[in-house]
């Protein structure tokens, strides 16, 4: 029987660190591996007898563990029984920093309804208004002007409904220190009108989605502070680190998640549907378009580098940046793993693996588990913005379900 192995990537993310340690532990010999066109490769037995001798505990994908930099109480629940065909839900939604849409189709593929989204992007609100059925509310969400059109808005579309969720992704760059004291400046006033919003529209579950670092600011403080705000309007919440892949979503894309109700239900995050071993590679979804035409309707029109840009990506290994002051953009995807996470920074987006050249509009849509009919509007450079920043699709659904399992809507030992 063959011998199962393991990457540095595999390892990182099941220790729940980063890459470079991962590194580091094989160049002192505490972690053994073997080079294999130029990637290291683990013997799980070699894995697993690392973990018994240091203080890593070692887990699988649907053994997800507490971090070490906050403590956190998961409550994990099995979606897989809902993953193909879920039932539709009386549950309702509103998505705020919703951009282009990512987490409002993967809530509306789990089932619930979507009422109402906001965000002061142009062109996402175009890409919104095209590919949704509910109405977008364009504008800034500090302007009071906006909050009432929002308001009146999610009021008309819901009747004598209850909202059942208020989802939101927030930047989260204005968290600081004053004393021992955590306080938000001008930069982060979006979070604070996250939290007036919940208060107002009084939603029986909130769902918070953010880079997985903010885990870590201030030594996890940050997180607790977003805990304790929840806490103090009437929500309690849990938080957990979820990988996209682990959802059928053909990218290793790590965002933590909140989740919390005001109605005295156990918050629930999905079990993971996929071992490292099963994730969609890269090259299972976009294989077919390297042969397919331009097409400017179906956002798959590929870059036309220079003959020496051309070159070097032709050269460049699979995994690594084409510059060395990026970590993420200008990397070329792996063929045969899911793919690394997929963004758009300054122009620099990630590199086909077999095509010299980088990845188009479709091909970010395909590797964020976008559906081919969801259509991107606003120039290229747009729509690579609004397919980077995007919550994947297949994520969202994972959450969704979760969520309504969590309401009793679905119950959880079907």
């Amino acid at each position: 029987m063959a011998q199962e192995i393991l990457t540095i990537n595999d390892i990182a993310q099941q220790l729940d660190l980063s890459v470079k340690s991962v590194r580091k532990l094989v160049a002192s010999g505490q972690l053994p591996a073997t080079k294999s066109n130029s990637r290291y490769l683990i013997a799980k037995e070699d894995f697993e007898e690392y973990c018994r001798k240091s203080e890593h505990r070692c887990e699988t994908a649907s053994d997800k563990r507490q971090t070490a930099k906050t403590s956190e109480r998961v409550n994990w629940c099995d979606i897989s029984p809902y993953w193909e065909n879920p039932p539709q839900s009386h549950m309702t939604f509103v998505d705020l920093f919703c951009g282009a849409g990512g987490l409002s189709k993967g809530l509306e593929m789990a089932g619930l309804e979507g009422i109402c989204g906001l965000d002061w992007f142009n062109e996402a609100c175009m890409t919104y208004n095209r590919n949704f059925n509910h109405p977008f509310v364009n504008g800034d969400i500090k302007d009071q002007a906006t909050k009432r059109l929002f308001y009146d808005t999610v009021s008309r579309q819901l009747g004598d409904r209850q909202l059942s969720v208020v989802a939101g992704g927030f930047p989260c760059q204005g968290f600081s220190m004053a004393g021992n004291r955590i306080v938000d400046d001008h930069r982060n006033s979006l979070y604070l009108e996250l939290i007036e919003i919940v208060g107002h529209l009084q939603p029986e579950f909130v769902i918070c989605e953010n880079v997985k670092g903010l885990r870590s600011m201030l030594g996890g403080k940050v997180e607790q502070k977003i805990l304790a705000d929840f806490r103090e309007i009437g929500y309690e919440m849990n938080a957990t680190t979820l990988c996209a892949a682990d959802y059928h979503t053909p990218q290793k894309r790590e965002r933590v998640i909140f989740i919390g109700n005001r109605i005295g239900r156990e918050n629930r995050h999905p079990s993971p549907l996929l071992s490292p071993q099963e994730y969609v590679t890269t090259g299972a979804a976009i294989a077919d378009l390297m042969t397919m035409a331009e097409d400017k309707g179906f956002n798959h029109v590929p870059t036309r580098h220079r003959p020496d840009m051309a070159r070097r990506m032709a050269a460049l290994p699979e995994g690594k940046s084409l510059y060395k002051g990026y970590s993420d953009a200008w990397k070329k995807c792996p063929w045969d793993e899911a793919s690394c996470t997929i963004k758009e920074n300054h122009g620099g987006v990630n590199i086909h693996p077999r095509l010299p050249r980088v990845l188009t509009a479709r091909e970010m849509a395909r590797l964020q588990s976008f559906p081919d009919d969801f259509i991107f509007e606003g120039p290229k450079n747009k729509q690579l913005v609004q397919i980077g920043n995007a919550v994947p699709p297949l994520l969202g659904k994972a959450i969704g379900l979760a969520v309504r399992i969590s309401s009793g809507d679905l119950r959880s030992d079907a």
